[in-house]
């Protein structure tokens, strides 16, 4: 058997999320399968898959025959000291705005949002509960409180996050009722017929890939979805775009505007087979530039955010030609 006393570094985490840590051998799956067979124990109870530890919490590991990790035919190895484990750490948000009921973030490119399964990196969830523990008690899901919305992986810019019950509750109100306003930029392959135009392809999951897709008018499927898009600057090849999302359906921006003939530039996932790099980005250029609630005092706040660096010297290096 194996004992970890947790220390304030590990405190917030999930359990899963922190065995992963220390046996790396072993496949979060398979961390999972411990834990919900009684091979897992924390302060001598036993936990659940996504139990947040806290500060001197004891786990104890007592590995049955069966539990094999992947990569290896060795029982279970010595654990790891705490915070050994050396992972590339993304960049951490920007606070924008602190108040009582809300943040107001800058996501930098790199970070996901919250846990989800293959995923096995620090999270914008990590880095929230670490630094605002109460933050665990607010929201529908325990695997990513004070989330009401997202950004994907590689897109940056700004979010806001509940710090209560009742600004978490009052927010998803707002998206229900589109009354939150979000503004995007995005460089896109190509050039638009229309200086502004708006794209109404409903979205659904693609039924050959893990993806999504748009779907054809003449398709009575998939979900309702509303894009809006000005041109605000065209280059040779390129064209530089505010967005305007209307709805806020998965892969949304990146869907339509592949659709529309104009893929992001820097999308792995949505863009013509044939399409090759042709400029230095490692990322999504979009970039949540702009963001309007209502608090709880039913004022409007209005944020916005300029493009970062690694975007601003793309265009730079467009202007040059």
């Amino acid at each position: 058997m194996t004992h970890h006393n947790i220390t304030s570094e590990f405190s917030g985490q999930r359990l899963d999320k922190f065995l992963v840590t220390q046996f790396p051998d072993y496949s979060r799956s398979q961390i999972q399968k411990m834990i919900k067979s009684g091979q897992v124990s924390v302060n001598n109870k036993e936990p659940t898959v996504h139990q947040f530890l806290k500060i001197n919490d004891t786990i104890s590991i007592e590995p049955t025959q069966d539990a094999v990790p992947t990569t290896a035919s060795t029982p279970l190895p010595a654990p790891l000291p705490v915070g050994a484990l050396s992972r590339q750490q993304p960049p951490a948000p920007e606070i924008i705005a602190d108040t009582p009921n809300y943040l107001i973030i800058n996501k930098p490119a790199g970070l996901i949002i919250h846990e989800a399964p293959g995923v096995n990196e620090p999270t914008l969830v990590d880095w929230l509960l670490e630094k605002y523990p109460e933050l665990k008690k607010i929201g529908e899901d325990p695997s990513r409180p004070a989330i009401v919305h997202r950004l994907d992986k590689e897109v940056s810019g700004l979010m806001v996050v509940p710090k209560t019950q009742a600004m978490f509750d009052h927010l998803k109100s707002q998206f229900k009722t589109r009354q939150i306003k979000k503004e995007y930029m995005a460089l896109v392959y190509g050039k638009p017929n229309k200086l502004e135009d708006e794209i109404n392809f409903n979205i659904d999951r693609s039924v050959t890939a893990k993806r999504m897709a748009a779907i054809p008018t003449k398709e009575a499927r998939g979900r309702k979805a509303i894009t809006k898009f000005e041109v605000l600057e065209t280059f040779i090849n390129y064209t530089l775009l505010k967005i305007i999302p209307e709805t806020g359906r998965t892969h949304q921006i990146r869907v339509h505007l592949n659709a529309y003939g104009l893929p992001v530039v820097g999308d792995r996932i949505y863009k013509p087979k044939k399409l090759k790099k042709l400029l230095p980005i490692d990322r999504l250029f979009l970039h949540a530039t702009s963001l309007g609630f209502f608090d709880l005092e039913n004022e409007r706040q209005e944020f916005e955010s300029l493009l970062p660096t690694e975007l601003e010297n793309i265009l730079k290096q467009l202007k040059r030609g």
